[in-house]
């Protein structure tokens, strides 16, 4: 899959200076001499070579089917089946130490809209080169490292011990995973944002937000997910147990610092979410504010057609009983049947409203 890098140049002089490396394999290498190797390739058969003559190294491998090639990419890199079996499929590890080797798989977070993938970024260590192995879709990791691994390995001093040298280069990898999973908290605030406003409009259907404020949650639980497993990781770290790790206090304490960093991460995500709860109940409480007050509305109406419906059925039925021939209504009683469908609907009507009025079913807006 060829990748652009947004920093290219239009001028060819600055263009070679900023290629990006569009190959599946890279390898930088730190040789005893002081000089770095740099070099990408779709196949790493000239690697080990270069590996030999490196006191320090990384191999990155980008590939479009991790959970296949993976275990393949490490096998061939040298590393044992047991390390690489207790990393990869359905095992729940995400730190083993073999002492002469030891893995990681550490959380890489990719977000479309509300949908929270969790993609692996295996990291597995030998004495003198780390090799990082990732899906090639997960937003180009590692593509800026690459560019600037001669300039990192320089950095590292040349007369430190090989597990100074060794911490030195997965602080560096891991703080790169680490920005690239901030971000998407920004992306996640962007979208909770959107959907306030949506929330705002009342003539949104409910039966559309209810199914974008349960992503919005699950977002932000997944986002948690990834960042509990780094710090899970960073813990394991950052005591110096593991042999291949240095015990460096000076080092250790930057591994502290990626974890506080984390944790600072983990504490933002949980902001976000109670503002995002805080908000949804005081839209719940707008919302039956409003379907109060429909109800209230709904009562005076009830209460309007009672009285209506009182006013209308009492003469009705009056005028249905006298019209009876057994009555023998003649023209001159005319004037007391109108005065009595008169009385009867005056009383008939203010009895209703004040038996209503008396049951406090009539709104105040009534009275």
């Amino acid at each position: 899959m060829k990748e652009l890098d947004t920093n290219e140049m239009t001028s060819k002089p600055e263009a070679n200076q900023t290629e990006s490396f569009q190959k599946h394999w890279f390898c930088v290498a730190q040789t005893f001499s002081g000089t770095t190797i740099k070099q990408d390739a779709e196949s790493p058969a000239d690697f080990p070579e270069i590996l030999k003559q490196a006191n320090i190294a990384w191999i990155d491998y980008r590939t479009d089917n991790f959970d296949r090639d993976a275990p393949l990419a490490a096998a061939r890199m040298g590393f044992s089946d047991a390390l690489i079996s207790s990393l990869t499929g359905e095992s729940p590890l995400t730190y083993q130490d073999l002492e002469t080797e030891m893995g990681i798989r550490y959380p890489s977070i990719q977000i479309r809209e509300f949908n929270v993938q969790l993609h692996p970024l295996l990291l597995l260590l030998r004495k003198s080169f780390i090799l990082s192995i990732h899906p090639i879709t997960v937003d180009r990791r590692f593509i800026r490292l690459r560019r600037y691994s001669d300039t990192v390995l320089r950095k590292i001093p040349a007369d430190a011990c090989a597990e100074d040298k060794l911490a030195l280069l997965l602080i560096r990898i891991i703080d790169e995973a680490n920005e690239r999973n901030f971000e998407h908290l920004r992306q996640i605030e962007e979208q909770g944002d959107a959907l306030h406003k949506e929330l705002t409009n009342p003539d949104m259907p409910r039966e559309t937000l209810g199914p974008k404020i349960y992503d919005m949650k699950h977002a932000l639980i997944t986002y948690l997910d990834a960042l509990w497993h780094s710090v899970d990781v960073l813990n394991a770290l950052r005591y110096g147990d593991a042999e291949l790790i240095t015990d460096n206090a000076k080092l250790l304490a930057r591994m502290t610092l990626l974890a506080d960093d984390v944790n600072r991460q983990i504490g933002l995500a949980e902001h976000l979410s109670e503002v995002l709860a805080s908000g949804l109940e005081v839209l719940q409480t707008i919302y039956n504010n409003q379907l109060q007050v429909l109800n209230n509305r709904m009562a005076l109406v009830i209460v309007y057609l009672t009285i209506v419906g009182t006013a209308v059925l009492v003469p009705n039925t009056l005028a249905t009983i006298f019209s009876n021939s057994a009555f023998d209504m003649q023209s001159n009683d005319i004037w007391w049947y109108v005065t009595l469908l008169v009385v009867s609907t005056v009383v008939s009507t203010w009895f209703v409203y004040w038996f209503l009025k008396k049951r406090g079913w009539i709104p105040k807006s009534m009275d």
